[in-house]
């Protein structure tokens, strides 16, 4: 007998996945999560029912429709982005989701300023609470509260001096005490953590 071949891409997708990448490549907006990183992130948010949960970097929306697809339906979704111009295919494809509130902000600004309740699951897919501002994100996850990180192996979208970003993020996730990290060299390379 034959060991099974395992394939790890995802059985199931969001409804309005095809139009927002449609939409991503028309704009020629090339930094959406990919398909196993979404397919995590479906899974990590149903397993907060009822979750408070925050991504950073909407960008067109591909994330978002992930976790909107995994999330029960008293969930809610806060999503932080800077480029109006990529948020409105979110808006447009996802607006019409109650559990979801699109915010038009740079994430920086957005993690130094909020003073709401806590999150129950972060997806970060910019660099505000990932290589800056990690402890203003980690002040706001609960005890027990999922993160995730993408894009720490090498992408052609990177700029020139980014990859020094991303091995001084690295550097530093073992010496977090209120993170409890996992790096994983899969999909477009992740980090999972839980709040401690």
């Amino acid at each position: 007998m034959s060991p099974a071949v395992l394939i790890d891409y995802p059985w199931r997708r969001p409804v309005a996945l095809d139009a927002i990448l449609g939409e991503a490549a028309r704009l020629r907006f090339k930094m959406s999560c990919e398909n196993r990183t979404g397919a995590l992130l479906a899974v990590l948010a149903a397993s907060k029912p009822g979750g408070r949960i925050l991504e950073l970097g909407t960008g067109v929306g591909a994330g978002t429709a992930w976790l909107l697809d995994g999330m029960t339906d008293d969930a809610t979704l806060t999503s932080v982005e800077l480029d109006p111009t990529v948020q409105a295919v979110a808006l447009a494809r996802l607006g019409a989701d109650p559990r979801l509130k699109l915010v038009e902000r740079d994430a920086a600004d957005w993690l130094t300023t909020y003073d709401g309740p806590g999150f129950d699951l972060a997806y970060v897919d910019c660099r505000p609470g990932k290589f800056t501002h990690l402890d203003q994100l980690i002040d706001l996850l609960n005890p027990g509260a999922l993160y995730l990180g993408d894009d720490l192996l090498l992408q052609p979208t990177w700029p020139e001096d980014h990859q020094a970003r991303v091995d001084a993020f690295l550097d530093h996730l073992p010496h977090q005490r209120r993170l409890r990290p996992v790096v994983m060299s899969w999909a477009s390379g992740l980090v999972v953590a839980a709040r401690t």
